[in-house]
């Protein structure tokens, strides 16, 4: 029995591929029921991990929590190495709660045990990640969580569903190559000349081994590695396509969890472990991860397919997460966290919704649709809630946390940083437009399909999913302190120290 209770995060999602495994794909009933179990089970642990966490964390200020390790290879010193702070926390609970919603949202699917299987294998890879202190685990966890978006995507898709998956896995995988490159890098640099090397994050930060010309030649493959899986400008074509063909709960949980590797492995990896070279290439990358914003903000102004529309979103929105954390300070690396969080729930909500409106209207051209709100009203409203979230509107979550970034990133006084930072703050209105075009022509518009008036409102397994995520949203919106305080404490003195900040005070 282990008794850390980080490896439960892997051990769970194996028994739950084990039990889905036994289960005959004759009877979906027993394939919801470990789905469901399991994503609970799940949930259950991350908020036990919460609060003893929360307990924890006072007594110290060790930069991570629950550490151990167990060797897997020794001649190149691999480990099993696990540890949180906070900022893993939180990603495990949005990852946990995502899950969940993404099985309800499933319950219809065809050939749910194979859908399952793939699906609990790419979660197994999301939380073996942020568990992961030692580079070579979390690269392998990167990967488990990015091979089996081919095959949800190219099997149980819709459209071009073969060439979104092809292209997809081609581009990250390209991403992923840089990233390999660079965490060899990291490796060989990882120890004074003589001393041992190490994979592991605690000690690559501790040795301070990596020159600062190697930071320089390392730094751009770590961060456009995970960069391409944040949609960063301009390597984001491979996302609109993917969410545009994914099923329902693959699109959640590519957009609320997948592209959340992205911005924590930046802030984790390429600037934690070499913050020199991210003080002076930082503008460079704030260029593209600005272009980010309010591109993807401008594009979904004009696509009229509602997933086209959201993934547009979520590369503005993730965008923003990039462009926050490259900010090096405290209240924007806090707000880019709030920023994941927030962005997860409402983007999983929206995808979770567009797929509950698709699978009743057939289409997902918003031309085609009009006066939903008195055919499906509860789809109808929490349609608006996230688009309201999406604009950041007092009271959700989306509000907290873009004046967390926009804050901290004005914090700057030089005129390239406040530059940007107005750029980026445009995006604000641009979302504003393309939320309320949609809002107002698929829900208040005229019904343009008679057959329309037929159709029927959200089931309970729809309404759980939906629920679910809107209380979550609604939760940090209403109470962004106990999520600020739990990011604030990730930033320990060892931290700080290490990215050069002076204050973790906002």
């Amino acid at each position: 029995m282990f008794s850390n209770i980080l490896i439960y995060f892997v051990v769970i999602p194996l028994v739950m591929l084990l039990g889905i495994g036994l289960c005959h794909n004759r009877d979906p009933r027993p394939i919801r029921a470990v789905a469901v179990i399991g994503s609970l089970a799940l949930t259950a642990l991350s908020v036990c991990l919460l609060v003893q966490y929360l307990a924890l964390r006072p007594t110290t200020d060790a930069p991570m929590l629950f550490v151990d390790s167990w060797s897997w290879f020794a001649p190149l010193n691999i480990h099993l190495a696990v540890g949180v702070d906070g900022i893993s926390v939180a990603m495990i609970l949005l990852s946990s709660i995502i899950v969940l919603a993404g099985s309800f949202a499933s319950w219809k699917i065809e050939q749910p045990k194979e859908f399952f299987l793939w699906l609990i294998l790419l979660s197994t890879g999301v939380f073996g990640f942020f568990i992961s202190i030692d580079l070579f685990t979390m690269f392998m966890f990167y990967e488990v969580a990015l091979i089996p978006m081919y095959l949800l995507i190219g099997v149980w898709g819709s459209g071009r569903k073969n060439y979104s998956a092809m292209k997809l896995t081609l581009m990250l995988m390209g991403g992923s190559a840089f990233l390999m490159l660079g965490l060899i890098g990291i490796y060989y640099h990882s120890a004074p000349e003589g001393g041992q090397l190490t994979w592991n994050i605690l000690e690559i930060a501790q040795n301070d081994a990596i020159s600062h010309g190697w930071q320089t030649f390392l730094f751009p493959m770590t961060f456009v590695g995970f960069g391409v899986l944040g949609a960063m400008f301009p390597f984001h074509t491979w996302s609109p396509d993917g969410h545009a063909s994914a099923p329902t709960a693959v699109s959640m949980l590519h957009a609320g969890v997948l592209m959340k590797l992205g911005g924590y492995g930046c802030f984790r990896v390429a600037i934690y472990l070499m913050p020199q070279a991210a003080s002076e290439l930082a503008y460079i990358f704030l260029i593209l991860t600005g272009i980010s914003v309010v591109y993807g903000a401008f594009c979904a102004c004009v696509k009229t397919d509602l997933k086209y529309i959201n993934a547009y979103s979520s590369v503005s929105h993730c965008g923003l997460v990039l462009f926050a954390i490259l900010m090096l300070n405290t209240t924007a690396m806090t707000g880019a966290i709030m920023q994941m969080l927030s962005h997860g729930l409402m983007t999983a909500l929206f995808f979770a919704l567009i797929g509950m409106i698709y699978g009743r209207t057939h289409t997902r051209d918003i031309t085609k649709m009009g006066g939903l709100m008195r055919i499906m009203p509860y789809l109808a409203v929490c349609y608006v809630i996230a688009g309201m979230a999406s604009l950041g509107l007092p009271g959700l979550s989306g509000f907290v946390a873009e004046m967390t970034i926009f804050v901290g990133s004005f914090q700057h006084a030089d005129m390239f940083h406040r530059v940007f930072t107005i750029v980026a703050c445009c995006s604000i209105v641009i979302t504003a437009v393309y939320i309320l075009r949609v809002v107002g022509k698929l829900l208040f518009g005229p019904v343009v399909d008679k057959h329309h008036l037929e159709l029927t409102d959200a089931t309970w397994w729809e309404r759980v999913s939906t629920v679910t995520l809107i209380l979550c949203v609604a939760a940090i919106g209403c109470f962004p302190n106990f999520f600020n305080e739990l990011i604030n404490k990730t930033f320990t003195p060892e931290i700080f120290s290490v990215l050069g900040m002076t204050s973790p005070a906002l």
